[in-house]
């Protein structure tokens, strides 16, 4: 019996390596959005090879121009590049910011030090 793998990574593949990256990514990578931009390179364009690094650099000018924090523009951007469409909102969910809030408001809850904040 011969198994034949799948050369060519589907959309929803591709969208689920996004969300892995970027959610581990988003565990691991501490700072400020410059210091996520190195961690971006490192991991995407030196490790993963998802992009070259002039076009690496050229995601990072446009979105340092664009309004909002670069790493979250870029990190769209690469998404959207990486996976398409489906991408596109990966690394938004996954950011480095959304995982750390979650734990920490978890660990909050969990040892009480919100049951004294109004509730919104």
């Amino acid at each position: 019996m011969t198994v034949v793998l799948d050369s060519k990574p589907t959309a929803w593949r591709r969208a689920g390596e996004v969300f892995l990256v970027f959610l581990k990514l988003g565990l691991t990578a501490f700072g400020g959005p410059i210091a996520h931009l190195g961690y971006f390179r490192q991991e995407l364009v030196t490790r993963r090879r998802w992009i070259g690094e002039q076009a690496y650099g050229e995601i990072v000018a446009l979105c340092q121009f664009l309004p909002g924090p670069a790493s979250s523009q870029t990190g769209f951007l690469l998404g959207l590049w990486r996976a398409g469409p489906l991408g596109h909102w990966q690394p938004g969910w996954a950011s480095p910011c959304h995982p750390r809030s979650s734990c920490w408001r978890s660990l909050m809850v969990r040892r009480g030090c919100m049951a004294s904040l109004p509730r919104l």
